[in-house]
């Protein structure tokens, strides 16, 4: 298989959220099912250690994306910028070159000032990464076009 052609599994779709860091080391891809927005990437020759395993950086950039995004459509939160205070991971396995990655998180609370989130990130069906994150609620932000193309079936519309 080749990592660069590999398609996502059925029902993702290409997405550009994180910016244009996130857009460079991507692609990323999402789905929704169950009430929760999962995203997933195929390790490539870019995503890889000298092992051939994904890096722990790529992996922690997918995981903070995850995490923070959830916030963003499983919540009634607004769209807002959500820099990061803490992230905490826990590499469990390796997710090798040409694997499938993909995650869920959950929103554990959210207050006036911060978002609490949580998900385990699995490569090919083993869990590869645990995460938890803290994020500061910031200002408003205006719809992108990475946010426009963010209409996945069964996703509920956002107000």
């Amino acid at each position: 298989m080749n990592p660069q052609t590999a398609a996502a599994p059925e029902g993702f779709e290409p997405v550009e959220l994180g910016g244009a860091f996130a857009v460079h080391n991507g692609p990323l891809f999402a789905r929704w099912a169950d009430d929760h927005l999962l995203l997933g990437f195929r390790v490539g020759p870019k995503h890889v250690n000298p092992g051939q395993g994904c890096h722990g950086g790529m992996l922690c950039t997918f995981a903070d994306i995850l995490v923070s995004t959830a916030a963003q459509y499983q919540t009634d939160i607004p769209r807002q910028f959500l820099p990061t205070i803490s992230l905490q991971t826990d590499f469990l396995a390796i997710a090798p070159l040409g694997s499938w990655v993909q995650g869920r998180a959950d929103v554990l609370k959210v207050t006036r000032n911060l978002v609490f989130s949580q998900g385990l990130v699995q490569a090919d069906g083993e869990t590869v990464l645990r995460v938890s994150g803290v994020f500061r609620r910031g200002p408003l932000l205006a719809e992108s076009d990475g946010d426009q193309a963010l209409r996945l079936p069964g996703m509920p519309q956002r107000a």
